[in-house]
């Protein structure tokens, strides 16, 4: 099973886990984003999210559909927060179930590397010296780089 959501609203994680739950599983993997302030000066005031509606769902849904083929995860859960967010509230959650705990890390780990670089959320810092667009980072890229190297090898 995969779920989606975009949404404004907080999440309850518990409820959200409590989903995932079945008598085959014996694993749930998870991962909380919060907004945090990386500037020096903690001038981070907001990050506002904007989505295209229906192509971030289908952006997401590949993800985890992806992820659901290359490990045995009974379920897949994404959801991403959009609008205004202020520091130390959450943006994202990804959970993952499957019978065993390493396909749950693993296919928790993918979806969000394949999340921060393949679906299409704008995001834009509000800080004390004004509004500024946020670019992926180095990083993020570099971590899909790893997995399209890894699957390479394993095609042989």
């Amino acid at each position: 099973m995969i779920r989606i959501s975009i949404q404004k609203e907080e999440l309850d994680i518990t409820s959200e886990i409590q989903l995932m739950r079945s008598r085959s599983i014996g694993a749930i993997a998870t991962f909380h984003g919060m907004v945090r302030d990386s500037s020096e000066d903690s001038s981070l005031i907001s990050l506002s999210l904007e989505h295209y509606p229906g192509m971030s769902e289908k952006a997401l849904d590949e993800i985890a559909r992806k992820a659901t083929k290359k490990w045995s995860l009974g379920s897949a859960t994404i959801i991403h927060r959009v609008g205004r967010l202020k520091p130390e509230e959450m943006i994202v959650f990804v959970g993952c179930a499957s019978a065993h705990r390493h396909d749950a890390f693993d296919g928790c780990r993918y979806i969000m590397d394949f999340l921060k670089t393949d679906a299409p959320f704008w995001k834009a810092e509000e800080t004390k010296e004004g509004i500024f667009w946020v670019s992926e980072r180095t990083t993020d890229k570099r971590a899909v780089q790893n997995w399209l190297l890894r699957e390479q090898k394993q095609r042989g």
